[in-house]
Order: structure tokens, then sequence, then C-alpha cells
């Protein structure tokens, strides 16, 4: 890559027409492994291969209102694929950093005005939700009982957990995400329905949590111990703004 890294990404096919996968033609940037977090061998047979010193965890069932409808594969693929990840870990050895990208949502919700912090008690209300908290027990665990930063120079493995929220910008056709939504039905000229216009919302675009995740990899790779904790990522409390708003 620009930056110099070796990368491989291990993941289903694209699940939307168009893709971002597809359309900058990733594949001939890296090697591209396809295949389910769910099925362990394939999964810690490719991280065996491959090698590799610092892990970012992205995979999951990513939306909320599907995970109504599939609350199954929700928590299959976001909490046991979780423990796959980590356990392929332990098991490979030789990786310095795992960056485990959860979700904002992963916290018991309190109603309150308050952001929260990132010692919160972990819940979530949906499927979605709670399997994203069940992911951040999974790793505390993991990080207790194998990646412990108190013995860490006998592992060597640096462990976060990264929690960020209504992320925005180029790329995204999913379904059930608000600028997409309303671009396909500008498309469509269909009308635009907008479920809950008046909800505050945390947005970023997608090149700010990213960059904070490579920089949180970075530490760990080099002060693994020091930041094997959870880490929220958002804007400024002033830059949350309404749905309608962004509309």
């Amino acid at each position: 890559t620009e930056m110099g890294a070796i990368v491989k990404g291990y993941a289903l096919d694209a699940p939307t027409v168009p893709s971002l996968f597809e359309i900058v033609r990733l594949s001939d940037l890296m090697e591209s492994h396809i295949g389910d977090i769910r099925d362990f061998e394939k999964l810690r047979n490719s991280i065996a291969e491959f090698k590799p010193e610092i892990v970012f965890h992205m995979a999951a069932q990513p939306l909320v209102r599907l995970s109504y409808e599939q609350p199954i594969e929700t928590y299959s693929t976001n909490v046991m694929g979780t423990v796959h990840l980590l356990e392929a870990v332990k098991q490979v050895g030789n990786i310095k950093a795992v960056v485990n990208i959860t979700s904002d949502k992963c916290y018991d919700n309190r109603e309150w005005v308050w952001g929260y912090r990132e010692n919160e008690p972990m819940g979530g209300y949906d499927p979605y939700s709670n399997s994203k908290g069940c992911a951040e027990l999974v790793a505390s665990a993991f990080r207790n009982s194998f990646f412990n930063p108190a013995n860490y120079e006998q592992h060597g493995v640096g462990l976060a957990s990264v929690r960020a929220g209504n992320v925005i910008g180029g790329g995204d056709w999913a379904k059930d995400r608000l600028i997409p939504d309303i671009l396909r039905s500008f498309e469509n000229n269909q009308q635009v329905i907008i479920r809950n216009p008046y909800s505050i919302r945390p947005w970023q675009h997608v090149l700010e949590p990213l960059s904070g995740y490579i920089v949180v990899a970075q530490r760990l790779y080099t002060e693994g111990a020091k930041f094997s904790e959870g880490w929220n990522f958002g804007p400024r409390d002033e830059d949350a703004k309404t749905v309608e708003f962004i509309v």
C-alpha cells in the first residue's frame, strides 16, 4: 500500500452492487481471501498462511433492522466471529496488535443526554447493538485471560476495541443507511422516508475513525500494554446533529 504495508483481507463477497471493493479494484492492490469468519478452520489457516503482525477485525453483520430479521446470523457473526478471530490470533502467534472494531451502540442505553465513556457498562437494546456489547465482553475476556497487559512481556499481543457510530462517506451502498437511501430515492424518483428525523447522531466521515484505528494499531504495535483497552471515536459534542439536519 502507499503506507508501506503488505495487506491481506478475509471477508465474504461484497454484499452490494455496486460495491467499493469492485469499483476501486481493491483485489488488484492486495491479497483477498473470500471466506466466512464463522468458519474457524478456514480463518485460522488464512491467518497462519499470511503471518500478519497487525489484525483489524471489522467483519460483522452491521445493520440494526436486519438483526431483527436474522438474530441468529447476527449473533453468530458478531459474537462467535469475534471468538474465532481472537482464538485464531492466540493459536497462530507472532501477532503484535489486534484492533477489534465494534460500535458506539455497544453500551447499555440509559436514555440520558450525556455521551458514554469507555468504562460504561455494555448492553444494547436490539440484537445488533447487544451483539456488539457481547463482542466487547468477548474481547475483554480474551484480554484478561490470554493477552493480559500485566503479562505483556510473555505474550507480546496488544488488544484494543474501538467504538464509533453513524459513519458516513463515499462507498456505502448498504440498505437502511441514511444517505444511500436518500440517493436511491432520488435516483428512482421516489419519496424519501425518514424514520427518526429528530434523533441526534454523532456523525463523522469514515476517514476520521479509520485514521484513528490506524493510530491505535500503531500504538499497540509499539506500546501494547499501555493501549490495550476500549477507545471511543466520535465528533465534538457541538458537531452531533439531528437526522433532519443531515437531510
